[in-house]
């Protein structure tokens, strides 16, 4: 019986009031209550009930996330109230000063401050008109922002309508209002972005904020729905109506109208609590899955805040401590210049060891040749290393003073330091490549790529054994490894006959892998892990995939115009073609589709620690592939705590919840892998 429109339009709010709900629970209470696939498919019905019956699409409908058509560009946007920056203060007498100056100027002995992280992320504003989320704009230059609405909207944390979750609040909502706060990319999916572009032979980006601003600058909201970023909000600009007697009131009102603020922010009596609240605090950043450089102190009481008023430049109310990041002195040893699959040339600073928040450092980043000139490091040199986010250690300065003699100005390679090939720099690009497609570290780097557990998953094949493969001339391209000779092999250092016959096992294998993972292990530029899933579903086999052309491939969900030109390049290369050729003499699967298993759905997994022989990224794979789903925080809808060695809090809160705990053989089990 054919649904009359009412009724379609009372399921679609239906639909959006459930989704709404149900992206609170997850994005900003942290509990959800149903699974991935559950949720998924609620947004598939409204998706599908909204293309057949468009005059019910509104703005504020969660099928506006998955983003749109790419922009042409950014419209200029104008902040009606100013938004300002800060003044930094970096120690416990700093603040004491500060603190001194405001009870001065409201003649009080004792001020209530509120404190609260200081995101290392991009600055946003978000307007709300009767409700609904109208404009997202950039801070720029406080007077006039980018309009990055489409690209906001992706974030499933924001609300595109107050109240968020769709029930009546019993609050009253201003007619305009606009709420602050900082756009960031939580760590771990930091690493999976430039893992991706270390896939596809892209510089990856520096940190996690010059990863969220790199995102909100893309013209393609579907591109920036990828990238799983996240957001706190932490005050308010322009405001219509209902006053507040002090920023904890806001807070608490933000967050009842389904608003994510930020959790770790609490009232202060007096500087001194300050000061201890700040020190407290420093302990747990490491704890944390997003990055902070700081705290940010506020004068709570909106009356005391308009009194003290502001500078040009920032308010008189509120100040930032800054935490330094902890910087050590060494010695730059040498500079190595290394080669990746792609033909990025990338330099690495190899330093006398140091402990630096932890852990001994020996190998740092330089990021290119550009930030060598910028330092002007020279082997020999005294340099200052410091972790970028507490992760990723970097030379961040040259103690040019301690440079007693003369030291040669270190030269970037003119040519390949390892096949001695030309060396060019693409346009918009300030990486260097070498463009010898028979350079041996290209090799060695696309075979890795092509063996990783992710792509053909071959066991065995190691970066040693494949140092030798190549070194030797066994292989001159990935197909070779499909015509090795097991004397040879077994012949070479640490093998012998038993691992020779595992090695060949796991490589015969190897050619029955599904045609996604094919796609993702031919290391075609711009073509992740993702990608490879998406064109496995268009194309019945790589042969179809290698007939298609740029029109057919830019129609394809998720495929932009830049992958669906490097799939087009890369199978007109003649090398490509014969290494194809000669993996389809060899008996590669170009055509098995993968089939899923059901074995967790249902199940939340919570990975902590470093596993043996899986990593994140492949754990979690595992865990998606059979159903279930991956959380990054522990709570009571956890259904098992994976594990690994060097766990953080999250296994003693998974004790006090009574959470199962299973390390990566039983999780392996509950999928239903067969090894």
């Amino acid at each position: 019986m054919k649904q009359d429109k009412r009724e379609i339009k009372l399921e679609i709010e239906k639909l959006k009031q459930s989704i709404e709900y149900h992206n609170r629970k997850y994005y900003v209470d942290a509990r959800p209550e149903i699974t991935d696939f559950e949720y998924d498919r609620l947004l598939k019905k409204l998706v599908q009930l909204e293309s057949e019956n468009p005059e019910f699409s509104t703005p504020d409908s969660p099928s506006q996330r998955v983003g749109g058509a790419p922009l042409k560009e950014f419209k200029t946007f104008e902040h009606k109230v100013q938004m300002l920056s800060m003044d930094n203060t970096y120690s416990a007498d700093e603040l004491r000063e500060f603190d001194k100056r405001v009870r001065k100027a409201l003649e009080k002995d004792l001020i209530d401050y509120y404190v609260e992280e200081k995101i290392d992320g991009v600055s946003i504003a978000l307007i709300y008109k009767n409700g609904l989320l109208e404009t997202a704009a950039t801070r720029g230059d406080g007077r006039f922002g980018d309009d990055v609405t489409e690209n906001i909207k992706t974030i499933r944390a924001v609300p595109l309508k107050v109240p968020s979750d769709g029930r009546k609040s019993g609050v009253t909502i201003p007619k305009i209002f606009e709420v602050r706060g900082e756009v960031y990319m939580p760590r771990p999916s930091f690493a999976k972005v430039n893992q991706e572009k270390e896939n596809v032979g892209d510089e990856p980006f520096a940190n996690p904020r010059n990863a969220c601003a790199g995102s909100l600058k893309l013209l393609d909201p579907k591109v920036v729905a990828k990238r799983d970023l996240n957001i706190f909000i932490h005050g308010k600009g322009l405001w219509e109506g209902q006053h507040f007697p002090s920023h904890s009131a806001l807070m608490l009102y933000l967050k009842e109208l389904g608003f994510r603020i930020i959790t770790n922010g609490k009232v202060c009596r007096g500087v001194e609590e300050v000061n201890r609240f700040i020190e407290e605090h420093k302990a747990e950043i490491g704890k944390l899955d997003y990055d902070i450089d700081g705290m940010v102190v506020k004068v709570d009481s909106f009356k005391e805040q308009e009194v003290l008023g502001v500078t040009s430049k920032s308010p008189r109310w509120m100040i930032a401590y800054k935490y330094p990041a902890e910087r050590k002195e060494t010695v730059l040893k040498d500079i190595q210049v290394q080669v990746g699959r792609t033909g990025v040339l990338t330099p690495v600073a190899i330093l006398e060891p140091v402990e630096l928040s932890g852990t001994t450092v020996s190998r740092a980043s330089l990021h290119n040749h550009d930030e060598i000139e910028r330092l002007d490091a020279r082997i020999g040199d005294y340099v200052l290393v410091e972790k970028s986010g507490l992760i990723i250690p970097k030379v961040v300065a040259v103690v040019k003073e301690k440079r007693k003699k003369r030291l040669a100005k270190f030269v970037f390679p003119g040519r390949c330091p390892v096949c001695g090939g030309k060396v060019v720099s693409h346009e918009g690009e300030v990486a260097l490549r070498c463009v010898n497609l028979g350079c041996a570290a290209q090799l060695k780097g696309r075979i890795k790529h092509y063996a990783q557990r992710a792509a053909m998953d071959i066991e065995g094949l190691g970066t040693a054994l494949i140092e030798q493969l190549v070194d030797s001339k066994m292989t001159g391209d990935l197909a070779d490894l499909y015509y090795l000779d097991i004397q040879k092999v077994e012949n070479l250092e640490r093998m012998g006959r038993k691992s020779a016959e595992n090695l060949f096992t796991a490589i015969q294998a190897s050619k029955k892998r599904p045609l996604a993972r094919l796609i993702y292990a031919l290391g075609i530029p711009d073509v992740g892990e993702h990608l490879g899933e998406v064109l496995a579903e268009h194309f019945d086999s790589l042969e179809d995939l290698m007939r298609a052309v740029n029109e057919e491939l830019i129609n394809i969900h998720e495929v932009g115009p830049v992958a669906a030109d490097s799939i087009v390049d890369f199978f007109k290369q003649q090398g490509t073609r014969e290494i194809i050729s000669k993996l389809k003499k060899a008996g590669v699967d170009f055509s098995l589709k993968e089939k899923k298993s059901k074995a967790l759905t249902g199940k939340t997994f919570v990975i902590t620690g470093t596993l043996k022989n899986l990593s994140r990224q492949e754990a979690e794979r595992l865990i998606k592939t059979a159903g279930g789903r991956v959380s990054s925080s522990v709570s009571k809808n956890a259904d098992y705590l994976v594990l690994g060695e060097e766990p953080g809090s999250k296994f003693e809160k998974a004790q006090k919840l009574k959470i199962p705990v299973i390390g990566e053989d039983e999780l392996k089990k509950l999928a239903g892998e067969e090894r």
